[in-house]
């Protein structure tokens, strides 16, 4: 009887034995798919966070470019406008020189004429003189 007793004992222990084995596989595959997802979504994430850095990088570039290209066109108007007003302040020099060259041509030719009539009229009273005397 003690047998019988120790063997049903024995029998049970595998029974609880192989139980616990299948639970303990099933669990740990559980387990297994379990850090498997993670993983992958882990993996997804990191594949998320790089494509959004990239776009990140590609917007900050592409900002860069635009500023570079407005600074650019502004040096060119500021370069432009500058040229246009050293042009104008040329033109007005210009025209100055030219109205002065013209008021002292108008003067010299005034005087000119002033010193002929004086000419004209000592000559006219000299010969007076000389027939008087």
């Amino acid at each position: 009887m003690k047998k019988l007793i120790l063997n049903i004992a024995l029998v049970l222990a595998l029974v609880v034995s192989v139980t616990s084995c299948r639970e303990t596989k099933e669990g740990a595959e559980d387990a297994a798919d379990k850090v498997e997802n993670a993983a992958e979504e882990a993996g997804d994430a990191i594949e998320d966070a790089a494509e959004e850095a990239g776009d990140a990088i590609d917007d900050a570039a592409e900002n860069v470019e635009d500023a570079v290209d407005n600074a650019v066109e502004n040096v060119k108007e500021g370069a432009n406008d500058a040229l246009d007003a050293a042009k104008e302040g040329t033109d007005k020099v210009k025209e100055g020189a030219e109205k002065a060259m013209n008021d002292a041509k108008d003067a010299a030719n005034d005087a000119a004429e002033k010193a002929k009539e004086e000419g004209a009229k000592v000559l006219d009273k000299a010969d007076k003189m000389t027939k008087d005397n």
